[in-house]
């Protein structure tokens, strides 16, 4: 089987909304006007991976000075620093039917080595108390509750240092 890791290009809006909408409900789903932005704003920072040609997942995030993520970030753009301490993680999408294959931590190592060699001091996240175990398998912390209330639920934050 052909797999490839890309950075994501407009022309591949519809492809990844489609995804999220598959990956997240709707009121956890980032639009399909967010993602025109974040592919505008740090593209080589939304690193998709395609199975013989076709997108099947992918990870995003700006760059931030801050060490966590607040909610506004989700939508706009504007906290994206290319210098920057932190390399963040809005989202971690796999389509469900090549979930269980370790595809997802690939897709986050290629985001995490890019960031060490970025001179990041780290990657930081929020997610779902289910997402914990995955996260720390990868080395990440768990620093308590988010302030975040995106999607009207409970997240965590997550950080890796380097």
């Amino acid at each position: 089987m052909e797999w490839n890791f890309r950075t994501a290009e407009l022309r591949d809006l519809d492809r990844v909304t489609e995804i999220e909408y598959i990956c997240f409900p709707a009121e956890q789903a980032a639009t399909r006007a967010a993602f025109e932005q974040r592919i505008k704003t740090f593209p080589s920072h939304f690193i998709l991976l395609e199975h013989e040609g076709t997108p099947i997942g992918f990870v995003n995030g700006a760059v931030l000075d801050a060490r966590y993520i607040e909610d506004e970030m989700y939508e706009r753009t504007d906290s994206h620093n290319e210098r920057g301490a932190y390399q963040s993680v809005y989202g971690l999408d796999m389509l469900p039917e090549y979930r269980g294959r370790g595809l997802a931590h690939k897709l986050m190592a290629q985001l995490i080595d890019q960031a060490k060699k970025e001179g990041r001091r780290g990657v930081t996240l929020t997610c779902l108390d289910e997402k914990i175990g995955f996260y720390e398998t990868m080395g990440f912390k768990n620093e308590g509750v988010s302030a975040s209330s995106h999607g009207g639920v409970v997240w965590n934050n997550m950080i890796l240092e380097f």
